[in-house]
């Protein structure tokens, strides 16, 4: 091998060493749960250090909807039984709404109460279909049984 050969063998170790090290960090990084806003059978919950894969946001629903119902009583299904859960990413915090197509939360009394949209994962119940797991474009089921169905 020649030397620049080398040389970019090295550069291309490196660089995926420093991937996948960042890749690990980012993986064992627990969720943090900044706020929850409720409305209705809606809540939104913003989060930060979110897991990156699919199967990551459902693992960490899956381990987590016990804690989530004791500690922040979510879901709040409606009369009907249906309810939605959204997880955005809180990312530099609230803003004023100013910008076009902020979220806000009017639950807050103050000017700095919106987020960018920044959707991470979503989860609707309903008795028709069941529940149903929205995350990087993909929606799946999940059936009574523990069975996870892609159906979309």
């Amino acid at each position: 091998m020649t030397f620049k050969n080398k040389k970019a063998v090295s550069l291309l170790v490196f660089v995926s060493c420093v991937l996948a090290g960042y890749l690990l960090w980012q993986s064992l990084r627990s969720v943090e749960i900044v706020a929850v806003h409720y409305d209705g059978n809606y809540s939104d919950v913003l989060v930060k250090n979110f897991p990156l894969t699919s199967r990551g946001k459902i693992n960490w629903w899956l381990e987590n909807k016990d804690m989530l119902k004791a500690k922040y009583d979510i879901p709040r299904p409606a009369s009907y039984g249906g309810y939605t859960i959204i997880f955005w990413l809180f990312g530099e915090g609230y803003k004023e709404e100013g910008k076009y197509d902020r979220l806000c939360f009017y639950d807050m009394k103050t000017k700095v109460n919106c987020i960018e949209k920044d959707l991470v994962f979503r989860i609707n119940y309903s008795k028709n279909a069941g529940l149903e797991l929205t995350v990087n474009g993909s929606i799946y089921r999940l059936e009574e049984n523990g069975n996870l169905i892609k159906i979309y």
